[in-house]
């Protein structure tokens, strides 16, 4: 079972993403509210996957993503984007992320993602 840890600002992101990934046997090992917090929970629980929101405050995701993968260059960062995020996600990518996932969240999609991202 993959452990996994969420990096959002958004309580009802962080329940509602939560719910649909322990409801398809996944851990949910820890919660972030915003990129510095999430990169700090990185560092001391090593998931296997990391949801990561674009944008928040303290440090955005994409800081965080460049902050975790310069130092853990196999972490398996997933990224959480809203409509309208196309540039973001391309710097995204840039940078190491594995995948993406948008909101509002489908948890069919969600499943897929995070499965091929442990595969």
């Amino acid at each position: 079972m993959a452990s996994i840890l969420i990096v959002d600002d958004s309580r009802t992101s962080r329940k509602i993403l939560k719910g649909i990934l322990e409801s398809e046997g996944y851990e949910v090992v820890g919660e972030a509210t915003n990129g510095q917090e999430g990169y700090e929970r990185y560092v001391e629980l090593k998931p296997d996957v990391v949801t990561m929101d674009i944008t928040m405050p303290v440090l955005d995701g994409i800081e965080a993503l460049k902050k975790i993968k310069g130092e853990y260059p196999d972490a398996k960062v997933v990224m959480v984007t809203a409509a309208g995020q196309k540039t973001k996600m391309v710097e995204a990518v840039q940078n190491g992320a594995s995948e993406f996932v948008s909101k509002p969240f489908e948890p069919e999609q969600l499943k897929k993602i995070i499965d091929k991202v442990v595969a």
